[in-house]
C-alpha cells in the first residue's frame, strides 16, 4: 500500500491514470500525445505505476497497451470509501463497465498476479491436468498444440466439461491463447470468448497476466471479475506452498 500511495502523490502518474480511465489500453505513444513531456519521463512515471501495481500492460504485436489495474484502487475503496459512498460508487463503476465493452477491440478483463516460481512451473500450472484438479476444481485437459480442442472437466469423476475450447497459441513457457464457451455454444463462434496466459519472468518471480475478452455481457464480465482472482489466488498458493488454499477461495462470500 505504501507504493500505491506514494505513486499517488505525484501530479503526473495521477494525470496518467485519469487518462487511463478516459481511455483504457493506451500505448506509449498515446499517452504521451496527451502529455507535454518527453517520452522517457513519461516511460519512467509508467514504471512507477507498474510497480505499484496500479497500470498493467499487454502486448498486441508490437504495440504495448497499458490499462489500469484495479486491485489497489479497490483495497483502497474499500478500506477508505466504499462504506460511505457505497451507492454512488457502484452506479459510477457501472457506466465505467459499459463504457469499456463499447471498445470491442480492447480486452474485456485484465488481471496481474506476481508469484515466487519459474515461467515453466506456472505454465504447468496452467494446463496439467492434475495441477489444475489441485487448485481449480477442474482439470484442464488438452494436447495443448495450436487447433487442439481443450476441456475444463470436472474433477467429480463425471466427465462434465463446463467449457470447451481451441488452443489458439501455445508458446511455452511464455504465452497461452485459447478460445472458451459453453459446451451447448462450442459451434457458435460469436459466443466464444478468448483467454490469454501471458508469463513474464523477472529474477525469481513471474509475472502472469491474463486477459479475458469478447465477454458476452456484463453478466460474464462479472462473473469473470470474481472468478479469475480466486483461482489465480489458489494457483500461487499452490505453485509456492505445494498446496492450494485451505477453502476454496471462489466460495467465500461478498461483501
Amino acid at each position: 500500500m505504501d507504493r500505491v500511495f506514494k505513486a499517488l502523490a505525484d501530479e503526473t502518474r495521477r494525470r496518467l491514470l485519469d487518462r487511463l480511465h478516459e481511455q483504457n489500453g493506451q500505448t506509449l505513444g498515446e499517452l504521451c500525445a496527451r502529455i507535454d513531456m518527453t517520452r522517457q519521463s513519461v516511460t519512467q512515471h509508467l514504471a512507477g505505476l507498474e510497480a505499484a501495481n496500479l497500470v498493467s500492460t499487454v502486448r498486441r504485436g508490437r504495440e504495448k497497451l497499458h490499462y489500469v489495474n484495479p486491485v489497489p484502487l479497490h483495497e483502497i475503496q474499500e478500506r477508505w470509501i466504499d462504506k460511505f459512498e457505497r451507492p454512488r460508487l457502484s452506479a459510477l463503476g457501472a457506466v465505467k463497465r459499459r463504457a469499456e465493452e463499447a471498445m470491442a477491440d480492447k480486452p474485456d478483463y485484465v488481471y496481474v498476479i506476481y508469484i515466487e516460481s519459474t515461467p515453466e512451473t506456472v505454465w504447468d500450472a496452467l494446463t496439467d491436468a492434475d495441477l489444475t484438479a489441485a487448485y481449480w476444481g477442474h482439470s484442464n485437459v488438452s494436447d495443448w498444440r495450436p487447433g487442439s480442442r481443450w476441456e475444463h472437466v470436472r474433477t467429480d469423476g463425471s466427465g462434465v466439461a463446463d467449457v470447451v475450447g481451441t488452443v489458439v497459441e501455445a508458446d511455452r513457457p511464455a504465452r497461452l491463447v485459447t478460445t472458451w464457451a459453453a459446451p451447448e455454444d462450442e459451434e457458435r463462434p460469436d459466443r466464444h470468448s478468448r483467454v490469454t496466459f501471458d508469463i513474464r519472468p523477472h529474477g525469481d518471480i513471474v509475472r502472469l497476466t491474463v486477459t479475458h475478452e469478447d465477454l458476452n455481457d456484463e453478466g460474464e464480465l462479472a462473473d469473470v471479475s470474481g472468478g479469475w482472482p480466486a483461482v489465480l489466488s489458489n494457483l500461487k498458493s499452490l505453485v509456492e506452498t505445494g498446496s492450494p488454499l485451505p477453502q476454496e477461495p471462489w466460495l467465500m462470500p461478498g461483501p
